[in-house]
């Protein structure tokens, strides 16, 4: 497996700290608002290398954050005439909500920043033993000259952020360059004792100070959105590498940007858009499968457009699941001794593409072309369902391709839902008065019909069938159906 590492600039080959186990951490939201695109981009493409790494074996340590104490929290909070904590907490509940419908898998571990005060101060404190922090006021900041290979990570050199960068203002700072360990709390503002007087912490070191607790001195992942890289990410390597000496993270993966009609989501522009948003006119898979059709790193342009071909996308590889399911349950009371042992199996070119998926997602986790293998997989199970008769099938072939199927889909966190159940509430249709089992056997008697050249009992069924929403689709090669779409 090769991961594009942001430190070294190219794709290195994956090698765990620990064997099987992988310690990995990606950065949380800040809990003030509802979560828009850029996050759910951030949080499915993190999501899916989580399931991707436990698919191949590994024990994994997945953490990621919230951000439960900052600037914007107590801002909004006053706003709002409520406790900071209340704030907090309403939105997180709220991540939940859209999480959950996004289809996440729940990390193993979700750290409050709140919950780490006194691993927090244990950093600060250290850093300040090594000489690389030091107070003001009861603000405690990061002595930045005091780390030679700050900029590593986003390629800065200091000589030039200093002569160019936009820097906040503070007389009080050794170097304008020097970032915020600790703030002294202002009247009203949460605050916790610390060796500096009452204050809180600063955003940078909330997690420096819980990956390091949770997964060790030095992990193997740490990731997040491509405008996490400078400061933040380059801070916590200060940071954490200030206090330990030690390699702080091993690879650091960081996906692209989201761009809404070629234009940069923004507040101001008017083309900012919520996840809730987008999931009041979209199946949240739709969604998965619009951002999985891109490499993570690269940038992604949103449009209605994009969405819309998305969701037809998905119809489609739904469409498909649906069709080798009906075959599948078709087949089951069939005697083993119809199918032909000579048809090639279907598993077995699903086999062919699974491996074509595993390659895609080996070089580092490339979704775009792992979803195009899955299109390719529905193109094979819709042209063998088309050119052999059902009654030609063999049951446990069909049965292993449709788990191949599924298997693969489910590593894109797609296809979670029952076919049928998923195309109808697409459609808006009322559930089938008929089963899939009658449906077959009035299919079975109008072939016998026709056998028989009783073509107006063969019409009549067809007719009825169709008023209960079922197309009938003949083939030389037998007869399928389908729902009115």
């Amino acid at each position: 497996m090769q991961i594009y590492n942001t430190l070294s600039g190219k794709k290195e080959e994956f090698i765990p700290l620990h064997d099987q186990k992988v310690g990995m951490y990606a950065c949380g939201v800040t809990v003030y608002d509802l979560c828009h695109m850029g996050h759910a981009r951030s949080l499915i493409v993190f999501d899916v290398i989580y399931r991707y790494l436990l698919y191949k074996g590994y024990e994994v340590t997945y953490v990621r954050n919230f951000t439960d104490v900052d600037d914007k929290i107590i801002k909004r909070a006053q706003e709002k005439k409520i406790s900071w904590k209340e704030l907090a907490d309403t939105f997180i509940h709220e991540f939940y909500v859209d999480m959950d419908r996004l289809q996440l898998k729940r990390p193993t571990v979700e750290p409050r920043a709140t919950d780490y005060i006194k691993q927090i101060i244990e950093l600060v404190k250290k850093l300040e033993a090594n000489g690389l922090a030091y107070e003001v006021d009861g603000d405690v900041f990061y002595r930045l000259k005091e780390f030679p290979s700050y900029g590593k990570l986003s390629g800065k050199k200091i000589d030039d952020l200093l002569s160019g960068a936009r820097i906040e203002i503070d007389d009080r700072k050794e170097s304008p360059l020097d970032f915020a360990l600790w703030k002294k709390s202002k009247p009203g503002e949460p605050a916790w004792e610390s060796p500096w007087g009452q204050g809180r912490p600063g955003w940078h070191i909330e997690c420096s100070a819980m990956s390091q607790e949770i997964l060790g001195e030095t992990f193997d992942i740490h990731g997040g959105g491509k405008d996490l890289v400078f400061p933040h990410h380059e801070n916590e390597i200060a940071q954490s590498e200030g206090a330990t000496g030690k390699p702080f993270v091993r690879y650091w993966m960081h996906n692209g940007f989201v761009n809404i009609n070629k234009e940069k989501m923004s507040k101001s522009l008017g083309n900012f858009f919520t996840i809730r948003d987008i999931l009041q006119k979209y199946h949240p898979e739709t969604l998965r499968l619009f951002i999985l059709s891109s490499h993570y790193r690269s940038p992604i342009d949103f449009s209605w457009d994009t969405m819309d071909a998305a969701g037809t996308g998905l119809t489609r590889l739904y469409q498909a699941a649906e069709r080798l399911q009906v075959a599948v349950e078709s087949t089951a009371a069939l005697p083993a001794e119809s199918a032909q042992s000579s048809l090639p199996p279907l598993s077995k070119e699903l086999e062919a593409v699974k491996t074509s998926f595993i390659k895609a997602m080996d070089d580092d986790f490339n979704s775009a072309l792992a979803v195009g293998q899955l299109f390719e997989a529905a193109k094979f199970i819709n042209r063998y369902l088309d050119i052999h008769p059902l009654q030609s099938l063999n049951h446990n072939d069909l049965e292993a391709a449709f788990l191949l199927f599924k298997e693969l889909a489910d590593i894109l966190g797609i296809l979670e839902a029952d076919p049928t159940e998923f195309l109808k509430n697409l459609g808006g249709e009322e559930a089938l008065p008929i089963t899939k089992e009658e449906i077959q056997e009035l299919i079975a008697r109008r072939n016998q019909a026709r056998k028989e050249k009783q073509w107006t009992t063969a019409d009549e069924i067809r007719d009825r069938l169709a008023e209960l929403g079922i197309i009938l689709k003949d083939s030389p090669n037998g007869t399928q159906w389908q729902r009115k779409r």
